[in-house]
């Protein structure tokens, strides 16, 4: 679990180098409103950055659920429970260091805030962080953090289902029984 936490540490620094900024211009209208829109297709990096967070915690999460099959001794559901938690651990580490490091690169935007040029057309480039998360709801942020532990147990489970043997392949084998030949009838005593 400690592993896969430290894992997350490096995809939050490696989502945060990665991950597209949103470019803005904010500006005063002749009515004196203050207005901001974004350039081009930026507003598209609202989406973009966290699915890219997504993304990689997914294949964290094939990685290392393919890593830890390999760990043959133990097999089985008591792992798939460490496992799943390690990955939402993973998770919780990957978008909290993610976060943190695109306030430290961006900082804080409030467009009600920002200093505009002055002169004739009074606006101003501004550059937003990108989101880790698709949005501040409880439901969206847990679905962030459950996912890669939803698809790292299905990847177990897909080879877990694909094992011909009971025991999952672990070490030591566990041979089957040999069933007990029946016997036959006895006839009826006349």
């Amino acid at each position: 679990m400690l592993g896969l936490t430290a894992v997350g540490l490096l995809v939050g620094g490696l989502w945060a180098w990665v991950a597209p900024a949103v470019h803005a211009v904010v500006a005063v209208t002749r009515t004196g409103e203050r207005v901001h829109d974004y350039l081009g297709s930026e507003s598209e990096n609202f989406f973009v950055a966290p699915f890219l967070m997504l993304g990689l915690l997914g294949v964290v999460a094939v990685v290392a659920a393919v890593l830890i099959w390999q760990w043959r001794e133990h097999r089985g559901p008591a792992m798939v429970a460490a496992f799943a938690a390690g990955l939402v651990g993973a998770a919780a580490a990957a978008t909290a260091v993610g976060a943190l490091l695109v306030y430290w690169r961006y900082g804080a935007l409030d467009f009600d805030t920002v200093p505009l040029a002055s002169g004739d057309h009074s606006l101003t480039y501004v550059i937003e962080a990108p989101p880790v998360f698709f949005a501040r709801h409880a439901s969206l942020v847990a679905a962030t953090l459950l996912l890669p532990a939803a698809i790292g147990s299905l990847v177990y489970a897909l080879m877990a289902a694909g094992t011909v043997r009971d025991d999952l392949g672990g070490y030591p084998p566990v041979e089957p029984r040999p069933a007990a030949p029946a016997k036959a009838p006895e006839a009826p005593v006349p």
